[in-house]
């Protein structure tokens, strides 16, 4: 099936981007301050509106099969992207980032974000659109990552004890100190990284791997490069915004991990049989929102025991 991303489509989506960015760092967000609740679900309700009126304009332009296969990409990126806000809470606490300035962090993080993306779907699609076959290798990598999550659904992660991350802080000269919302600072005739420096390569570093599982997991439901990479930005985009809402509250969701690793165990198993069994993109957008949607009913009907510890975060 032929893509839907004409050059006028990539070049306006771009544009858009590009302008909400600025918008949100030039305007919304020009001084560094706490980002309230109200105001992270002001911008997470209309990035979602935004995604939503995409949404009817590839079904509108293209068909409902396209338009559905926005929604299921998106809605998987989105959840799939609720891993990040765990590991974003953990950097944060760690690192003690004073609250005027995690929003700064996140927004540049997910500016390299998006360009991590666009190179990791540009090379899935020529693999794809040249080896078939590669469509099985996404499918079994993602049934043992969904086995792995499943079976360590109950443990906390320690960003800081990747290897490559140790190799960050080595071998980049730091300072300890904050300065303001300065990621670098020159000392003595040297420039040395702030605190926040590492932090931001942190960030940077948890979304190439979480890009791992989320993208070949969109190849599942389509192997259009426009609908992959549109589905995953519209999601990223709204990360942030995510996070200040859930950040003080995610260990109230602690069935989701059994749902997005029974995600990732059907979008492989559908690469899997793709060549056997066709499932209709509203059928993958129906179960897949379901398996979320139901881990998080799952969590507010039978919540975790008062006595129970959450994921220790250094303080």
């Amino acid at each position: 099936m032929e893509s839907v991303g004409s050059f006028g489509l990539w070049a306006g989506f771009l544009a858009f981007v590009l302008g909400m960015l600025a918008l949100d760092l030039g305007v919304f967000h020009r001084q560094a301050h706490k980002v309230s609740m109200k105001e992270a679900g002001i911008w997470s309700g209309i990035w979602v509106i935004l995604a939503l009126a995409f949404s009817g304009f590839i079904t509108h332009r293209f068909g409902i099969d396209r338009g559905t296969e926005f929604l299921t990409g998106y809605l998987i990126e989105k959840a799939l992207s609720i891993d990040n806000i765990f590991i974003f809470v953990m950097l944060f606490g760690a690192f003690k980032v004073p609250e005027a300035y995690q929003h700064r962090v996140l927004f540049w993080g997910i500016l390299g974000a998006l360009v991590m993306r666009a190179i990791f779907v540009a090379l899935g699609a020529a693999l794809i659109a040249s080896f078939h076959w590669v469509l099985y290798i996404f499918g079994l990598f993602l049934i043992i990552t969904g086995i792995k999550m499943l079976i360590m659904s109950g443990s906390s992660l320690d960003p800081m004890g990747n290897p490559i991350f140790k190799l960050i802080k080595k071998w980049i000269p730091t300072t300890d100190q904050y300065h303001g919302p300065a990621f670098t600072i020159t000392a003595q005739g040297k420039r040395l990284a702030t605190p926040l420096l590492i932090v931001l390569l942190a960030v940077e570093l948890t979304d190439i791997i979480f890009a791992v599982d989320s993208v070949p997991a969109i190849f599942a439901v389509t192997s259009d490069p426009f609908i992959v990479f549109t589905s995953n930005i519209f999601a990223i985009l709204g990360l942030r915004s995510l996070y200040f809402m859930l950040a003080g509250v995610m260990d109230r969701f602690h069935f989701l991990k059994i749902g997005l690793s029974l995600v990732l165990l059907f979008v492989g198993l559908k690469m899997l049989m793709v060549d056997l069994i066709k499932v209709p993109p509203f059928g993958s957008l129906a179960l897949i929102g379901l398996l979320v949607c139901g881990s998080i009913l799952a969590s507010q009907i039978w919540p975790r025991s008062p006595g129970h510890q959450g994921p220790k975060i250094d303080e």
